[in-house]
């Protein structure tokens, strides 16, 4: 069992792309959470308002985003500019998911669905241009 991982250690394969798009994307929502988590504590020590929370999310959603569609960039080689816009449009549709699954419906989200979209997208091709 231990001589097919050998030998693709030796013969250093490279990654499938799907690999390579899923461990790009955990590490943006690895990245959220801890910003959250920060954010959160902030909100609880300095009683922020609720303008500048939704500020502070939406920061969030680009920052990550962005992050993840550099490493997404970095790793692929050519055509970063879309794997970052892929990067970018998967962390959006995995929100979008997430917040139906936890209230039932994207009304509070849908206000603001196409703006969501276009600073995920938008952030992660621009992280994918810069790597």
């Amino acid at each position: 069992m231990e001589q097919p991982m050998r030998m693709r250690e030796e013969m250093k394969l490279p990654r499938p792309p799907v690999v390579r798009v899923l461990q790009c994307l955990l590490f943006g929502y690895l990245i959220t959470g801890a910003m959250l988590l920060l954010l959160a504590g902030l909100l609880y020590k300095m009683k922020l308002s609720e303008q500048v929370v939704s500020i502070g999310i939406i920061v969030i959603y680009v920052v990550s985003a962005l992050i993840s569609g550099f490493i997404a960039g970095k790793k692929a080689g050519n055509k970063k500019y879309l794997w970052g816009l892929l990067q970018g449009a998967l962390y959006f549709t995995v929100l979008l998911i997430m917040t139906f699954a936890v209230r039932r419906s994207v009304s509070d989200f849908g206000s603001n669905l196409v703006t969501t979209f276009l600073l995920c997208t938008g952030s992660g091709m621009l992280g994918g241009m810069l790597a």
